[in-house]
């Protein structure tokens, strides 16, 4: 059987949209990346459907209110990017999407689209029915993380004195990102480095006096329960859409940094400590100290009172932000049941993938969201048994883009941008869907009868538009991506009057 895989796909770079003129290209890559702290402005897309530079000086998406560039201020957001710009007209744009918004072979899709700004309904076909999201459901761990942890928020790698003379304990504290090199401050994969943390930790034990041989001990007792969830398939399990769950690992629990597909190794935690474990070694070597082969796993209790221990050293995560940008732009799953878990440890709740789900949806009905219908087995997206209706995930992208809670504000850029970054980057490619590149952004989801894509663009007269598009029941392999990126560069390009 095929796995019933979530995964869209590796981020792919800009050079691959085929046909773009160079100067095109340039303009879209530039207002796609030189986005305000927190604010994510659709790009600038000089075709048919667009004005050109030479007849105005700020195109109406361009005019975005200077309080908007301190999201952490006013706490407004995005907002109508031309404060007189018309509402698409219902019948016109149903007309447009009924006529693209059709599987290819078995299933259905429902959708709906609203202005961001008032919320009011332009489209609705089914909008209420809860389905299967697929990684869509990312979007409401997102939103949950950013508001219980904080976009500012990093987690610690550290290393503590040990129980023993001359042992110390490698200690989780939910950094999965972590790089084997050294510490790279401008990445998110790698910005906390185990070479680096071994070479601070070195330096600590020869200014405290020790000599002789050091043994290391492993503390990944942050997450609680199973660490794998029934609800997720075992094929995908095996096929390295998932791997148990430990609250540190090496590049997302996967062997290779640059590759993102393939099996994942199955201690993640004990990986990253035989990989800090040889770090030590030299580094520790260079101090005239040795480390005792081979790497023990201790509980608190039988190691340190981490809490009262002394830390010989530390490294520290990416922001929560950065994170969540990452995890939407990827679609990777175990970063998002990871960062599921963190939410529940930041509520008071234990790290378990049950706490994780509660969690999650206690700040989804927070933002105001109405869950009725909604049903989680997981928060990546990865189970079947999830169910959420397209209405729901648009009221989390409204509540990201126009709502009061201005931590949201940081999922915005994390959204895929049609045809140039993340599991969009490949698409928006054939003359159906192009006019939505560089202007669409929106997080994708693919199961093998599945398919959606929620989020958000700004249309050619400067109004800002939410939507979600969620197909069930598809015939697997089908060509179903084509009506989504079809339907989304509808809304690119209205008017629609």
């Amino acid at each position: 059987m095929k796995p019933r895989t979530s995964r869209e796909g590796p981020e792919q770079a800009p050079g691959r949209l085929r046909g773009i003129p160079a100067l095109l290209l340039q303009t879209l890559l530039v207002a796609a990346v030189a986005v305000p702290a927190g604010i994510a402005v659709a790009p600038a897309f000089l075709g048919p459907d667009r004005p050109s530079e030479a007849s105005q000086t700020a195109l109406p998406w361009q005019q975005i209110p200077a309080t908007l560039s301190d999201p952490g201020g006013s706490g407004g957001g995005i907002g109508p990017l031309s404060g007189t710009a018309p509402l698409p007209a219902g019948a016109a744009l149903a007309a447009q999407l009924n006529g693209t918004l059709k599987p290819d072979g078995a299933g259905t899709f429902t959708g709906i689209v609203q202005d961001a700004t008032t919320g009011k309904v332009l489209f609705d076909r089914g909008a209420d029915k809860a389905r299967i999201p697929a990684s869509n459901m990312k979007l409401l761990t997102a939103g949950a993380a950013l508001r219980v942890l904080g976009p500012d928020r990093r987690f610690s790698t550290r290393v503590l004195a040990g129980p023993t003379p001359g042992s110390v304990v490698l200690t989780g504290g939910g950094d999965v990102l972590l790089g084997a090199g050294e510490s790279a401050p401008g990445a998110v994969l790698g910005r906390a480095g185990l070479a680096t943390l071994a070479e601070a930790t070195a330096d600590a034990l020869k200014a405290g006096g020790v000599t002789g041989t050091v043994s290391l001990l492993l503390d990944d007792s942050l997450f609680t329960g199973p660490s794998l969830s029934q609800a997720w398939n075992p094929e995908d399990v095996a096929a390295g859409e998932m791997a148990p769950l430990y609250p540190l690992a090496l590049n997302s629990a996967r062997f290779d940094p640059a590759k993102t597909t393939g099996p994942r190794p199955q201690d993640a935690a004990m990986t990253a400590a035989k990989a800090f474990a040889a770090r030590l070694t030299a580094a520790a070597a260079d101090r005239g100290l040795s480390v005792a082969p081979g790497v023990a796993r201790v509980k608190p209790a039988s190691a340190v009172d981490s809490a009262h221990a002394k830390v010989l050293a530390e490294v520290q995560s990416a922001t929560v932000g950065q994170q969540v940008d990452f995890m939407l732009q990827t679609s990777d799953n175990y970063l998002a049941e990871v960062m599921g878990r963190m939410t529940a440890l930041g509520a008071g709740r234990t790290g378990s993938s049950d706490d994780a789900i509660t969690a999650v949806l206690a700040q989804v009905k927070d933002m105001g969201v109405p869950t009725d219908g909604l049903r989680a087995a997981d928060v990546s997206g990865l189970a079947l048994a999830n169910r959420v209706s397209a209405r729901q995930l648009t009221d989390v992208v409204r509540a990201m883009t126009s709502g009061t809670d201005a931590r949201l504000r940081a999922a915005l850029t994390g959204f895929p941008v049609a045809g140039l970054t993340g599991t969009l980057g490949d698409r928006y490619m054939d003359a159906g869907s192009a006019a939505g590149a560089g202007l669409v952004r929106a997080k994708t989801g693919t199961l093998n009868t599945v398919i959606a894509l929620s989020g958000y663009v700004v249309d050619a007269d400067g109004r800002l538009l939410v939507f979600s598009f969620v197909g069930n029941g598809l015939t697997p392999g089908a060509a179903n991506k084509a009506a989504l990126d079809r339907s989304a560069a509808v809304l690119a390009g209205c008017g629609c009057r």
